[in-house]
């Protein structure tokens, strides 16, 4: 069974940095890239970022390019992967959700992971 278990956010304020975290365990070992989706409030979710099972590769939306960056922690105890995110704003609320897929590199597509995490309120105050 995989499980990704979803740390970090909060209230911030409008210019502070946030770090989310995502752990795996289960059958995903280190071979999964991993994405990360984000819901404001009365809107659908949306694709933030995705890595590949390497950190070779990453993609961001246009919204937040230049500000939030990936990274993971493969091959230890637990993977992990990480979302930086920088100088938010208050457009950058919501709940934010990991996502993990067997394919080593993912997509922005929903619909091409098939693990996620329960994840995350991050409430910026402008």
């Amino acid at each position: 069974q995989v499980r990704l278990i979803q740390s970090g956010g909060g209230l911030v304020q409008a210019g502070d940095s946030v770090r989310l975290s995502c752990s795996a365990s289960g059958s995903l070992f280190a071979n999964y890239a991993l994405g990360w989706f984000r819901q404001a409030p009365g809107k659908e979710r949306e694709f933030v970022a995705v890595g590949s099972w390497n950190g070779d590769s990453t993609e961001y939306a246009d919204s937040v390019k230049g500000r939030f960056t990936t990274s993971i922690s493969r091959g230890s105890a637990r993977n992990t992967d990480y979302l930086q995110m920088n100088n938010l704003t208050a457009e950058d609320t919501g709940v934010y959700y990991c996502a993990a897929t067997f394919r080593r590199y993912g997509s922005r597509l929903q619909e091409g992971f098939g693990f996620w995490g329960r994840g995350t309120q991050v409430t910026v105050s402008p």
